[in-house]
Order: structure tokens, then C-alpha cells, then sequence
């Protein structure tokens, strides 16, 4: 492809980026209004902080779900990329960075937080990319943050009614989306413990948000219709990134430092960066190193984007406990960078596992509060090695892993065929 040609179709698509940003941004402010018993509790002299937090909080409806996901971080480093049936020439997907290049976070940046050929090139709102760490594994950072921002809208909305019967629209897929709320009784927690109930339902269901765009990666989702999305469904390091952002996201309402879009992205930046560095990033040098290491196990570098196998190992264990997928020492030690690796490995490295509670303050989440999925007819040949009535009528998170297991099988047959096809 000439190199104007490549230049018109990143200016396009780059203006394009830019005009949307100013139409579609997004912008909430939350204010706690006190309720009566609260000021009156407030001027006594030794005040029940439980009776102060009964507040009221308004602007709901400014608040809508973020409508689109941040351009995913493809697994890997400096991948060839193909547009159509054309490969472009001299040019590499760049994707990782360190630790002090996050960047400051910006709330529902979607398609738009420009994804740069390098990191530390250009300007961004936002430093999305990969990067390795000693306890976490790889982490996508777009994926932490796209978690974080639905969850933190999630739990305005689901405060809002909790304990009442309600349904919460989500943006579609592959087709309809939205979460059902069931009335339950609410009148025995008081107001922090109607807080906090709030938000670790909407870490949960955020969390869920996430997993079911992987699944719906899987089945045909594209957010650019030329591009397709397979490579990235199940990618090793997505879900535990996904379940890395509810978790900050759920701190952050716990510590009242989302009432505003400033405030929250201020707050998300820095809990993010100490975040990553509590699991031990590596440097920049060091990950791509370390996806030397593994291409050709867990990922292809002769397959360009977006072939779906470029992408050799995958995540199907969904679900609210998760282990990070480390990189052996004995791989390491076999590679040409292992000078580079060594210093990593001196001391064992135990994977930080995370989880997401399914019950809060007796109530069972999953009892009172589903994600529903609907599959659009245009996806439904997709979903023809599965058993209909898994799926045909909808289906809920419950379904998410054992759909994935259908799934797995799908892709083991189809990478085995290719292998077949490559080697005849």
C-alpha cells in the first residue's frame, strides 16, 4: 500500500476520532444532598456517623453508560498489520509501555483515547497499552479502565433503586443488553451499608459487563466493521485486567472520590498507577522482552492483525475469582533476553489473585441483580455449536463459562485445522 494511502487512512481516521469526541463527551457531577436526620444528627454532640451518611444524591439522569470500549491493546509486541486482504508495510502495532507513561485517565474515552504508534508519541488523553508485571501478570490498561468507568455508572444507577425493581439499559453487541434489578427488602441496612451494597453490585455487574464482551467478541461483535475482533476474545490478560479496574472503581466509591468526572479521573489515575505498581511492573524493555519469550506459545508474530491466531493461548475460565497468568523462569532462561530477564526472577513470584464478592450484607447479587444478553439474528449462525436452548431465549452471566467451554472446543478444532493447513 503507497505510503499516502496509509497516511490519508490514520488522518481519516483520526479526524474522525476527534469529531465524534466533540460531539458524544460526556460529562456528570453527583451532589450529596442531606436528609433531615442527618443534620439534625450532625449538630448533636457526639454524632452517629451511620445516621450522617443518610444522604440523597441527585443528577441521575445526566448519567449515561459509557456508549463505546477503548481500542483493545493486542496481545503481543510490534505486530504486522493487515487492513483487508493488504498487509500494511513499515508498520507495527506498538503496545507497551512503563509504568510512569499511564497518563491521566479520562472518563468513557472509548474509541476515542487515539491509540498511538508508540506510546510516548504524539498526543493522548490517555496512555493505553500493555505492560507486565511480577504478581499481575500482563495487564491491559484499557481494559482497567473500561471497567472502572461502566462501574462507576453502574453504581449511581443501581443506588439510585436499590431494592426496587428496575432494569438498567446497557449498549448492545451482539445484540440487546441490559441489567434486571429484583425488588428486595433493604430496610434493615443502614445508609453506608446501602453504600456499600450499591457498589459492590456494581463491581460485580461491571465486572460482568466486561465478560460478556468477550463472549461477544468471540461471536462476531466489531466495533469498526473492518476489522475484525476475534484475535482479541479471551486474550489471557483481559479478564484479569476487567476485574482490576471494578476493584479500583469499587475503592474509589468507597472512599466517596467519584462524585464528579474530575474528581474520579484524578483519583482513578492515581489509584491506577499505585495499583500496577503494587503488582511490580517491569519495564518497557523488559515486556516486549518478555513477549519475545513467549511468541510462538501464547502468541504468533508472523500473523498479522487482526488474524484471530495470531493469538495462541486464551482465557475461557470466566467467573469472580481470578489467578494472572505468569511467564515461566525455565522459558525465560531459554531465550536470548534472559540477561535482561534475570534480575526478575531472583525472587519467586506468587500470582495476585483477585475477587469479586457475590454476596454483600446477606443479599445474594446474583439473586437480585442480572446481565442479560440477546443474540441478534445477523450473530446467530455463530453460536451454531452450541446447544440453542443455552442461548436462543437470552441468557445471563450464569451461562458465560459454560458457553466459553463450547467455545474453546470451537477454537481448539479451528487451530488444529490450521496447523493442518499450514504443514500439509
Amino acid at each position: 500500500m503507497p505510503f499516502n494511502v496509509i497516511q490519508l487512512i490514520k488522518l481519516s481516521m483520526l479526524s474522525l476520532g476527534i469529531f465524534l469526541l466533540a460531539a458524544c463527551s460526556q460529562d456528570w457531577q453527583i451532589r450529596s444532598l442531606p436528609t433531615d436526620a442527618a443534620v439534625a444528627e450532625a449538630l448533636t454532640k457526639q454524632p452517629d456517623r451511620r445516621v450522617l451518611a443518610s444522604t440523597q444524591l441527585n443528577a441521575f439522569s445526566s448519567l449515561n453508560m459509557p456508549e463505546d470500549v477503548r481500542p483493545c491493546c493486542a496481545f503481543g509486541n510490534a505486530q504486522k498489520v493487515k487492513v483487508g486482504t493488504l498487509q500494511v508495510p513499515f508498520f507495527r502495532y506498538a503496545n507497551t509501555l512503563n509504568a510512569s507513561d499511564i497518563g491521566p485517565h479520562a472518563f468513557d474515552a472509548g474509541s476515542f483515547s487515539y491509540v498511538k504508534a508508540s506510546p510516548d508519541g504524539g498526543s493522548s488523553s490517555e496512555n493505553n497499552g500493555q505492560i507486565y508485571t511480577r504478581l499481575g501478570g500482563f495487564i491491559d490498561l484499557a481494559h482497567v479502565r473500561d471497567t472502572a468507568d461502566n462501574t462507576i455508572i453502574l453504581f449511581y444507577k443501581i443506588y439510585k433503586q436499590l431494592g426496587a425493581e428496575a432494569k438498567i439499559e446497557l449498549p448492545p453487541e451482539i445484540g440487546p443488553r441490559y441489567i434486571q434489578l429484583k425488588p428486595f427488602d433493604i430496610e434493615n441496612l443502614d445508609p453506608l451499608q446501602r453504600w456499600n451494597l450499591a457498589a459492590d453490585i456494581a463491581a460485580r455487574l461491571g465486572y460482568f459487563m466486561a465478560e460478556s464482551h468477550e463472549i461477544a467478541q468471540w461471536h462476531g461483535y466489531r466495533s469498526w466493521a473492518l476489522w475484525s475482533e476475534e484475535v482479541s476474545a479471551y486474550s489471557p490478560e483481559d479478564i484479569y485486567s476487567n476485574m482490576l479496574g471494578a476493584k479500583i472503581a469499587l475503592a474509589l466509591i468507597s472512599n466517596n472520590l467519584a462524585m464528579n468526572k474530575t474528581l474520579f479521573n484524578q483519583h482513578m489515575n492515581t489509584w491506577l498507577t499505585a495499583a500496577i505498581n503494587q503488582l511490580e511492573p517491569v519495564t518497557t524493555a523488559q515486556t516486549n522482552a518478555l513477549f519475545d519469550v513467549i511468541d510462538g506459545d501464547w502468541w504468533d508474530s508472523n500473523e498479522p492483525l487482526p488474524n484471530k491466531f495470531m493469538l495462541l493461548k486464551r482465557h475461557y475460565a470466566l467467573g469472580d475469582q481470578q489467578l494472572p497468568y505468569l511467564i515461566d523462569k525455565q522459558a525465560a532462561m531459554e531465550h536470548d533476553h534472559w540477561p535482561l530477564l534475570a534480575s526478575l526472577y531472583q525472587q519467586d513470584s506468587k500470582a495476585k489473585s483477585l475477587s469479586l464478592p457475590r454476596y454483600s450484607h446477606g443479599i445474594d447479587i446474583d439473586e437480585v441483580a442480572q446481565l442479560w444478553l440477546f443474540v441478534g439474528e445477523e450473530f446467530k449462525a455463530n453460536f451454531s455449536h452450541i446447544p440453542s436452548d443455552m442461548w436462543s431465549n437470552g441468557f445471563t452471566s450464569n451461562m458465560f463459562l459454560a458457553l466459553s467451554a463450547y467455545n474453546k472446543i470451537e477454537d481448539d478444532k479451528q487451530l488444529k485445522a490450521k496447523r493442518v493447513g499450514d504443514n500439509p
